[in-house]
């Protein structure tokens, strides 16, 4: 069983379609694959339909930009109902954040001499939910002030660069919670990348399991060897669940093609099993949550 649990599509940042990455994930040979858009479900039905067509399993989940003491940090959720009214509220207060900062971002590039418009970023943004600082890189490429999007964060749109600006994201521990209430489980992304390394300790990790965290994405690009053997590690010493996946992005991101990480098999089985006890501990809080349930593959060859 290979389960690739973290994809991105365009709905989000990602440059193929929710059927073109179900449809690109059965020709890499997975068998299961999760879209995990940025802070929206909007391509679960889409990426449903052809993954059945594909024969191959869908799990539905999505990526939430959290911060924790001052650093971002990345939520995968899964299997969460999301029009559950406490998740929706704030994943649309985050989307919100995400658009409104963008005219800053425009305004700080043209104050370096360089003329983007919002209109060149729906240009290329196409029927993203999420629109956000990869889309304002994919207008400079195609303005051709930078070559790619590594180039555009790089000398603009990362922290500290001169167009970077700040925007809302969820509460951490806050998002823990209203994955559990929504039926969900949640696994940090790339929890030693970037910022969050900073602040997501051995012992932060451990207090994060009583907020309700279930697992942590191990095995990913922007992890060494070394990095990915001690989350495995840590994750068991806290019976947390230990994910892998390649956090695809089409062509919008280099070096993370579809299987280069997977999920271990009795790891994706035991993320399945605590995702029917969150979701049946939320039914019995809260009758109206309808917790999404996966897809599994077609059985035989495909």
């Amino acid at each position: 069983m290979r389960a690739d649990l973290h994809t991105h599509s365009q709905r989000s940042d990602g440059t193929d379609s929710p059927a073109g990455v179900m449809q690109a994930a059965a020709a890499a040979g997975l068998d299961v694959v999760a879209l995990t858009d940025h802070d929206s479900a909007a391509g679960w039905a889409e990426a449903a339909d052809a993954a059945r067509v594909a024969g191959i399993g869908f799990l539905p989940g999505m990526e939430i930009s959290c911060v924790l003491e001052g650093r971002a940090v990345h939520l995968l959720a899964y299997g969460v109902d999301p029009e559950h009214a406490g998740l929706h509220d704030e994943l649309s207060a985050v989307l919100a954040g995400r658009t409104s900062r963008l005219p800053a971002i425009l305004s700080q590039l043209s104050s370096l001499g360089i003329s983007v418009s919002e209109e060149d970023i729906r240009a290329v943004s196409g029927h993203a939910t999420a629109v956000g600082r990869p889309h304002v890189a994919d207008a400079l490429v195609a303005s051709g002030h930078v070559a790619d999007r590594t180039e555009a964060f790089d000398r603009y749109l990362s922290p500290g660069r001169p167009a970077y600006v700040n925007r809302r994201s969820a509460p951490l521990r806050t998002m823990l919670g209203l994955v559990a209430s929504a039926g969900g489980v949640s696994v940090v992304a790339h929890p030693w990348a970037r910022a969050s390394r900073r602040v997501l300790t051995p012992d932060t990790v451990a207090s994060l399991v009583a907020d309700g965290l279930t697992g942590l994405e191990a095995w990913h690009q922007d992890h060494s060897a070394e990095d990915a053997a001690q989350l495995a590690m840590l994750a068991g010493d806290l019976n947390l669940v230990a994910t892998g996946a390649s956090d695809y992005h089409g062509t919008g991101k280099v070096n993370h093609e579809l299987g280069c990480h997977t999920t271990p098999p009795a790891q994706f089985e035991q993320l399945l099993e605590r995702m029917v006890v969150a979701g049946d501990a939320a039914r019995q809080r809260d009758p109206s949550v309808r917790p999404t349930p996966w897809c599994r593959p077609a059985p035989g060859p495909r």
